[in-house]
């Protein structure tokens, strides 16, 4: 019975897998289709390509600055990715290691931000961002999260940073570590679970950030790689779909990449948070 509940489990994720990985297969064979009715727009669709229209990512690639709109996008992920992983891991440390009056309901105070909808904070933030002349930059997108971060990476870091013993903190501040240093020292080389599991959710954030860019960011020069998809669409608001995958395929190879690399940790950050606290 064992033998055949493996073969029933395994048959379930392969289905499983199939039906998620449908959508990123039709994708990707639509983007090397022939533009028109005989390829992308047949009816009814078709699950292959033949024959394979290379000649689409060259020309997707022509038809918008994308080493432009790929540095910049670079940029605000890079930045992003920076500060969520030092500003959360500095607050989740004080929350995890720091004794002061008011920790416990400081600390729920932060986790019911997670409840608040991004709708309602956004005329705010755009007014705020305004008056300090940030329109049109990244300092928007970026800046952000060098204030806390989120509050689900500080509430991972905070209870990975509990299952910590406290020896290896009283050792330190024997040999005369600062707190600071005790952080950067012990805490963070031992947190490289925690670090990639808010690298890749940081970075897939970011990345595919839509919203944020289209409201801050206005001169065609600094748009990212999401809101340039938009170049795609005509005056008449037709799409050049081929075209339009072509370059969405080509955005999704980092996620893809990256979260393949780092899953070993991610599982792993998964399994060992909320161990205590």
């Amino acid at each position: 019975m064992s033998r055949i509940a493996r073969v029933f489990v395994w048959c379930s994720l392969l289905v499983g897998s199939a039906v998620f990985l449908l959508p990123f297969y039709w994708m990707a064979i639509s983007s090397l289709k022939a533009p028109g009715a005989a390829g992308i727009y047949r009816i009814p669709p078709t699950l292959f390509a033949w024959p394979l229209h290379i000649e689409n990512y060259p020309a997707a690639l022509g038809a918008l600055p994308f080493a432009r709109y790929l540095s910049n996008t670079l940029v605000v992920t890079l930045g992003c990715i920076v500060g969520q992983v030092v500003s959360a891991s500095l607050v989740g440390y004080g929350f995890a290691r720091l004794r002061f009056r008011g920790r416990n309901a400081l600390f729920i105070l932060l986790l019911s931000t997670m409840m608040l909808p991004g709708q309602v904070t956004m005329i705010p933030l755009f007014l705020l961002f305004r008056a300090l002349g940030w329109i049109d930059t990244f300092a928007p997108l970026v800046v952000p999260s060098f204030f806390g971060g989120s509050a689900f990476f500080v509430f991972l870091f905070r209870q990975f940073f509990l299952t910590i013993p406290r020896d290896l903190e009283e050792a330190a501040r024997i040999d005369g570590c600062s707190q600071f240093e005790i952080w950067w020292r012990i805490f963070m080389p031992l947190s490289k679970p925690v670090i990639v599991t808010t690298v890749l959710f940081t970075f897939m954030s970011a990345w595919n950030d839509f919203l944020g860019p289209l409201i801050y960011l206005n001169s065609g020069e600094n748009r990212t790689l999401a809101v340039g998809l938009l170049s795609f669409k005509d005056q008449y608001d037709r799409i050049e779909a081929h075209l339009l995958l072509a370059v969405s395929t080509l955005m999704m190879l980092p996620c893809l990449v990256l979260f393949f690399f780092g899953q070993k940790y991610f599982v792993k950050s998964v399994a060992t948070t909320g161990l205590k606290g």
